[in-house]
Parts: structure tokens; C-alpha cells; sequence
């Protein structure tokens, strides 16, 4: 070889050794990262059977659900919230998952209820506003870990996980990842139903503190109730955890192919905007009569409020018993369901009192918002109604 040659060569290889590190990091970069939370831990035992702890079921399950997803999936990278029988606070759980740029969060618990042995049935839980009773009562139940902490009222700002007063700061929450987390949801919930003929008791959302400060699509898995005696011991036997940890895995491996495939179609596209619907529709009246409450049309960028009473799969007549009476209710289009909404109006403080009013009837109403006939994000919208 000339010296020409053997410069050249050595030249390509000092380019080859700087180039690796890029590549590697390039690499590193397109993995999919997934964080495994197992609730409760260490001196929080969650919620009590009569011979088991939840914090164990939690923990056999999560870890099982990790191992099954590194020998299935070489591009995932799992990260636990704890490993062990230790303690790890709500707002920990959630800055490993924002700390570690995670692609999802899931994270494990066991139901319970004291005063009815009899119930049975896994659900999943998004991020929301809890539409009944005993949807906030879960919520408390797995917001009070909170409690085994020191100074939580500062380090939460004063919320009170007892008082259902405490609960309207999810009202104003517009989860940017709810349609990815609710198709996780529903994955799962499918999985557990009709591979393993689980009882179902459906995907709902209420106002999980270990939710809230994900910056990821998030779900919250309750795989039964350890106050039952039959699914406590289903739950504590080697099938019962794998069956579990199986259905996750499943439903995880179904939402993670059908996130590559609608990348696949546009390199372009973010996560975040990958399964974003179709751009909601301007809000059409179901029927002539006007609003109880008759408002201004709005102006051109100006934002209105109503209050969103309930959701159909399917279009409801103007009379329909559903609305209990209500006349002048209007819908839009989000997600492939039609959501109604009542009391349109341009002044906030007017539809929070309409939203009281209706609270009788629609125990779950919430303010939603609109510009140009598109929703907006409440809490924008608020903001810019306190400026004007």
C-alpha cells in the first residue's frame, strides 16, 4: 500500500471512531421507552385481603409485565418505578417517567371495597374529571398514599386527597395524550376480557395525582379487587400473575405497532400529533329551539364556553331521554363520538353557574371551550378570558 493509500485508511478510521458515538446516540434515541409503576411499596402496604397486601401483587405483576416486554421487544427500553418493597412518593413516580423522555406510563394497582366482597373485575383508568361517586372514591383511595408522606401539603400544594373539593383542578385539564391513553385502556381492557374471559368493568377516568404530572401518554391498571376472595387468590397465584402481566403485555405490544405503523406513514409527524383525530367540527344545534340561555353568536376569534353534559357513540335526538328535559343542546364531533353541550356562552363566570345548576342532573358536566368552532384547551382559555 502506497502512503497515500495508508493515509487515507488511517483517516477513514479516525472518521469511522467519531462517527460511532453519533450513530449510537441516533440509535439510542429511537428507542421506545416504557415506565413500569408498581403502586404502593414499603411501608405503604395499599389495599388489604385477607392474606394478601396489594403492594406484592402490584409488585409480582409489574415485574413479570417488564421481563415479558424485554424478551418480546429488543427496541423498548423498561424502566421501573421500584424494583423492591420500598416507598416511592406520587410525584417521584412521575418526574422517573418525565426524567427518562418515556413513550408511555403504566401504572399497576389492586381495587378494593370493604363493603361489597361479592364485586370482582379489572379496570383501567385514565386521567380526567371523575363522572360519578364511586369513580372519585378510587381516586381518593389511591390519592391518599400521599398521606404516608412528609410534608405532602406543600409539596401538593395544599390537596386535600379526602376532599372531593380538591378534584376540581381536573376539571381543567385537557390531557393532550387522552386519545392515545384511552386506546391503551381499551387495549388492555380487551386483553383481559377476551383472551382470559376476565370480568370487565371498562375504562373510566378520574383525577389520579400520579397521572397528572406525566408528560406521556398514561394509564392506571386496577386488575382486581383483593377484597374479593376469589380473584385475591387468583391474583396471588402464578397464573393469575401472569395471566395479568400477559394481557398488558399484549394490548402494550397492539398500541405500540400502531404507533410505528401511523409514524411509518409521515416521518414528519410527532408522536404527540401522530393519532390526533380529525379536527373537531363546528357545534351544530340538535334542534332549532335556542339555548335556555341565549348568547350572542360568537365573533370571529372569540372564545365561548359551554358545559359538555354527557358522550354517545352514536347521534341522539332533540328530545331524547338522555337529556333529561334540557332543551337547546348542541353537539360536536371528537374521536369518532358525538359529545353535547349546553349554555353556550362567551362569560366564564356565566357558564361555571350553569354548570352548577346542572349538576343535579349531569353529576359529571364539565366546561369545555371553543374558538372558531374548534375546542381549544380550557386552561388557554381561561387565561385569555381573565386578560380581557
Amino acid at each position: 500500500m502506497t502512503r497515500n493509500g495508508r493515509y487515507i485508511s488511517a483517516l477513514l478510521g479516525l472518521l469511522g471512531l467519531l462517527l460511532v458515538p453519533t450513530l449510537w446516540a441516533q440509535t439510542a434515541e429511537r428507542a421506545f421507552v416504557v415506565v413500569i409503576d408498581a403502586g404502593h411499596g414499603g411501608h405503604d402496604p395499599g389495599a388489604l385481603g385477607r392474606r394478601a397486601k396489594e403492594k406484592d401483587i402490584n409488585l409480582n405483576v409489574a415485574l413479570r409485565l417488564g421481563k415479558l416486554i424485554k424478551a418480546g421487544c429488543k427496541d423498548v427500553k423498561v424502566i421501573y418505578t421500584r424494583e423492591k418493597d420500598v416507598f416511592v412518593p406520587l410525584n417521584r413516580r412521575a418526574e422517573i417517567a418525565n426524567a427518562a423522555k418515556a413513550d408511555l406510563f403504566i401504572s399497576i394497582h389492586t381495587d378494593a371495597l370493604a363493603n361489597n366482597r361479592s364485586i370482582k373485575g379489572a379496570s383501567t383508568w385514565t386521567l380526567g374529571l371523575a363522572k360519578s361517586d364511586a369513580n372519585l372514591e378510587i381516586a381518593k383511595r389511591e390519592n391518599a398514599v400521599i398521606l404516608y408522606e412528609d410534608d405532602y401539603q406543600t409539596r401538593y400544594a395544599g390537596f386535600d386527597p379526602n376532599s372531593a373539593e380538591s378534584y376540581i383542578i381536573f376539571e381543567f385539564m385537557q390531557d393532550k395524550h387522552m386519545e392515545q391513553s384511552v386506546r391503551l385502556a381499551s387495549l388492555v381492557q380487551k386483553e383481559f376480557s377476551d383472551r382470559y374471559r376476565r370480568p370487565s368493568r371498562g375504562v373510566h377516568q378520574a383525577g389520579f395525582l400520579v397521572l397528572k404530572a406525566t408528560a406521556m401518554p398514561s394509564v392506571l391498571v386496577e386488575l382486581g379487587f383483593i377484597t374479593n376472595a376469589e380473584e385475591e387468590r387468583f391474583l396471588t397465584s402464578d397464573k393469575g400473575i401472569g395471566q395479568m402481566a400477559d394481557g398488558i403485555y399484549r394490548a402494550f405490544l397492539t398500541y405500540k405497532n400502531s404507533q410505528a405503523t401511523t409514524l411509518a406513514a409521515d416521518p414528519t409527524t410527532s408522536t404527540a400529533a401522530a393519532t390526533t383525530t380529525k379536527p373537531v367540527q363546528e357545534a351544530k344545534p340538535v334542534q332549532e329551539t335556542k339555548p335556555a340561555q341565549e348568547t350572542k353568536p360568537a365573533a370571529t376569534g372569540e372564545i365561548v364556553f359551554k358545559v359538555q353534559i354527557l358522550v354517545s357513540q352514536k347521534a341522539l335526538a332533540a328530545n331524547d331521554k338522555q337529556f333529561k328535559g334540557l332543551k337547546g343542546v348542541e353537539h360536536y364531533r371528537e374521536g369518532g363520538t358525538y359529545k353535547y353541550t349546553y349554555g353556550a356562552s362567551t362569560d366564564y363566570d356565566r357558564v361555571v353557574r350553569t354548570r352548577q345548576e346542572l349538576r343535579a342532573k349531569f353529576s359529571g358536566a364539565f366546561i369545555v371551550a371553543f374558538k372558531d368552532g374548534k375546542k381549544i384547551d380550557i386552561n388557554t382559555a381561561i387565561n385569555a378570558n381573565k386578560k380581557r
